[in-house]
C-alpha cells in the first residue's frame, strides 16, 4: 500500500521536519486485531472490522480494528488480572509498568465496547461464553458512556482479565504533521469459544468478518480505505494460517514504536514502513 502523497501534503510536512512547525502530542491507545479462523489458510485468520463513521474527526470512513484511546480509570492498579504481569507486559511493550497495565486494561475494554467481546472470565482457566444478553449489553453501554469503570464491571461479575488471551503486535504513532496524534499499541486475541461479535459501537457505520489478505485485496482494488497501519497489520497477520499461528508469532515480535515519515520515491513521495513490511509489500506489487 504505497500512495503518492500530493505536493502540499509534502510541503506540510517539511515544515515539521524543519522545525518550523510543532507536532501535537500523541494520545496513548489501544487497539485489538480479534481474529477467528478462516475458510482458507492461505488468505490468513478471518479479522473484525468496523468502518468508523464518516462524520468522526480522526480516520473517518476508514475500516479500524476495535480500540480507542487510554481512559485514566484504565491504571487502576486494583482491577482483577489474570496472565503475565503487568511488569511482564511493561519489558514487551517497551513501557513503564503503569502503561502496560492500561494498555492492557484499554486493549480488553475497547474490544468490548466495539464488538461485544469480551477477554474475562470467572477465573484464570475460564473465559465467558456468552455476552450477548439485556444485562450485559447495559454494562457495554455503561462502559462506552464512561458511567462505568472497567474495575467495578469486572467486579460486579466476578471477573478477572484474561490478560494472557493477548499478544502484543506492533506499535505505530501517527505521522508528526497529523493534527491529531495517537500513539497506538497493536494487540492480537482469537475470538472466544461460545462468543460473538456485535455491530454495536456507536463509532462505525457497519462492521464485518473479512480474510486478512481479503481486506488488503479490497484495500488494493479501492473496495474499502484503511490507514496504513491497519492495511500493514492485515498483510502481516496474513502469513499466518489461522489465530493459534499469529498468537504463537507474537512474543517473538519487535514492539519498536514506528512513526511513518514522508521519503522520497523517484520524483514524488510516500509514506515509509517498517523495514520488515518492504518485502511483503513488494511482493504484492506495493
Amino acid at each position: 500500500m504505497r500512495v503518492s502523497l500530493p505536493a502540499a501534503l509534502v510541503e506540510h510536512a517539511r515544515e515539521f521536519t524543519e522545525g518550523r512547525r510543532t507536532p501535537a502530542e500523541p494520545r496513548d491507545a489501544a487497539t485489538v486485531i480479534l481474529m477467528r479462523p478462516g475458510v482458507d489458510g492461505r488468505a490468513g485468520p478471518e479479522l473484525y472490522l468496523l468502518r468508523r463513521q464518516t462524520s468522526m474527526a480522526f480516520a473517518g470512513g476508514m475500516c479500524v480494528f476495535p480500540g480507542g484511546g487510554v481512559d485514566p480509570r484504565d491504571f487502576d492498579q486494583g482491577v482483577a488480572w489474570s496472565g503475565p504481569a503487568p511488569s511482564v507486559w511493561a519489558d514487551h511493550l517497551r513501557t513503564s509498568e503503569e502503561m502496560a497495565r492500561a494498555l492492557v486494561c484499554a486493549a480488553v475494554r475497547e474490544t468490548f465496547e466495539e464488538s461485544g467481546v469480551l477477554l474475562a472470565g470467572p477465573s484464570a482457566d475460564e473465559v465467558v461464553a456468552d455476552t450477548t444478553g439485556e444485562e450485559w449489553e447495559a454494562d457495554r453501554r455503561a462502559l462506552e458512556g464512561k458511567d462505568l469503570a472497567l474495575t467495578a464491571f469486572l467486579e460486579g461479575r466476578g471477573l478477572v482479565l484474561r490478560t494472557d488471551l493477548l499478544g502484543a503486535w506492533s506499535g505505530w504513532c501517527t505521522p508528526e504533521f497529523e493534527p491529531r496524534r495517537f500513539r497506538t499499541w497493536f494487540f492480537v486475541a482469537a475470538l472466544p469459544p461460545g462468543q460473538r461479535t456485535r455491530d454495536v459501537s456507536t463509532e462505525s457505520s457497519s462492521v464485518t468478518w473479512m480474510s486478512a489478505l481479503g481486506a488488503c485485496d479490497a484495500v488494493d482494488a479501492e473496495q474499502i480505505g484503511m490507514m496504513p497501519p491497519t492495511y500493514v497489520s492485515c498483510l502481516e497477520v496474513g502469513q499466518y494460517a489461522d489465530p493459534d499461528a499469529v498468537l504463537a508469532a507474537a512474543p517473538g515480535r519487535d514492539l519498536t514504536m514506528f512513526t511513518p515519515a514522508v521519503e522520497r520515491d523517484g520524483e514524488g513521495a510516500t509514506m515509509s514502513v517498517p523495514d520488515r513490511v518492504t518485502p511483503l509489500l513488494e511482493a504484492r506489487g506495493g
